[in-house]
Order: structure tokens, then sequence, then C-alpha cells
């Protein structure tokens, strides 16, 4: 694949700063480079996810579908579905037990905007890997999120807090806002500092980041008319060496 247009000045405030803000028109001009294609059918199978039972506030706000796959510059292969695990360490509230959440559908693995965005985030990330420590095939793992909230019931993209997620690169993605206030994106430094914060509001709004240099969390959602429904929808796909 071409290097698409833009990419260069993502991948330049990702090195320079260690997260990178990308705003809905520049993602789009770079994801159709790379064949983007049918969104509506893309967006609308945030509507199939099912309810997250591990979550240890007692929460019922989540809902969401996982797939893993190995990727590099030959292809993309879905693996064998298999558990999401995060060690204590990177998720204090849900980490330390294998959670099996429903599969992601074949339709939204092999949706052109999804190989679409694969493509991309596997040149910028193999790109921005120092050749000594790039690997062969990248462990990437996607994640389908919706937020729900309430009158009454925030909903929390972030229970776990300002955290890291064990991987190397992180690409959060944003879908749909329906009807909520506040989902504030910040980002900050190993011991803490604050980086930066911004909010995804259009759809393909994006948020990078190296996770081995930044944390970075979401603030809680509640909706702005309390009596009609209200969710945040995003796509999380990070990337890690196995």
């Amino acid at each position: 694949m071409d290097t698409p247009a833009g990419l260069d000045l993502t991948a330049e405030a990702l090195a320079r700063d260690g997260y990178a803000f990308v705003r809905a028109p520049a993602m789009r001009r770079m994801l159709e480079q790379a064949g983007l294609a049918a969104w509506g059918s893309f967006a609308a199978s945030w509507d199939d996810l099912g309810l997250d039972r591990y979550m240890a506030d007692g929460g019922r706000y989540r809902r969401r579908r996982f797939a893993t796959f190995a990727v590099n510059a030959d292809g993309i292969r879905r693996k064998p579905h298999q558990p999401h695990y995060q060690s204590r360490d990177y998720n204090p509230l849900n980490g330390g037990i294998a959670r099996w959440f429903d599969p992601v559908t074949d339709a939204v693995a092999d949706h052109p905007a999804m190989r679409a965005i694969i493509r991309v985030t596997n040149t910028l990330f193999t790109g921005l890997t120092p050749p000594a420590t790039r690997p062969a095939v990248w462990h990437a793992e996607l994640h389908q999120f919706r937020i729900e909230t309430h009158a009454g019931a925030e909903g929390r993209p972030t229970p776990e807090g300002a955290h890291r997620d064990g991987v190397d690169w992180v690409l959060v993605l944003l879908v749909r806002r329906q009807n909520v206030a506040s989902g504030e994106t910040s980002i900050a430094g190993l011991r803490g500092e604050p980086l930066g914060s911004f909010t995804l509001t259009e759809p393909l709004d994006s948020a990078l980041v190296d996770d081995a240099r930044v944390y970075h969390g979401v603030t809680p959602i509640r909706p702005l008319d309390p009596a009609l429904p209200a969710w945040r929808d995003v796509l999380v796909l990070t990337y890690r060496r196995e």
C-alpha cells in the first residue's frame, strides 16, 4: 500500500509527543486511500454488541465484541477466538482474569472499512517501530465498544481511570456519539504530568497513542437529554509484539 497522504504528519506527532489527535477529515482521507467504503453498514454493526459482564464495579453500561489478528505487510489474518487478558498492573479494575467476549462478526472483520483501518495503522505503527524491535508479525486486538448512559447513571469509557494498555500502540476511533455530553480524552506522561486533552466528536475522529510513553483516559459521559437514549461508540485497535 502506498503511504496515505497525511500519514507523515500523524507519525511526526506520535514520535514527538507520544500521541496524536487526528480529526475526521484527515482520517477519512487516509482511510479512503486504503479502501474505506460502506461506512454506514460498518457503523450500524455497533447496534449488535453483547453486554460486558466482567465489570468489577458492577456496571452494566458497556457493550462490546472482540477479535484478534496477525498483521504484517503481507496481509491480515484473523486468529481463532480467544479471551482478552490484561494484568492488574495495567487494569487494576478488570485485569487479572481471562475475559471471553462475544466475537466480532465475520462481516465486520472482513469489512472494507475495517481492513482500511488495519492497513493504515499497520503502515503507521510499523514505520514508527525501530527495525531492531520491529516484529515480523503484529498481534492486533480489535474491540467494538458501546458505552451507554441515562438519567442518573453515567457511562464510563475508562472505568479503570488513566491507564496504559500493556501494548505497543493504540488507536481509538470514534464511530458515533448519540445524545451525550463530555467524554473528554486526556493524555498524561509517565509521571502523571498532563500533556493534552481533546474530545472525539465526529465519526472518524481518532486518538493514537504510544502506550510505552503515555497514559490515556476518558471522562464519564452523561445524556444531553435524559429522556432520550444516549451512547458513545468507539473502535479500539491495539498492536503489540508477541
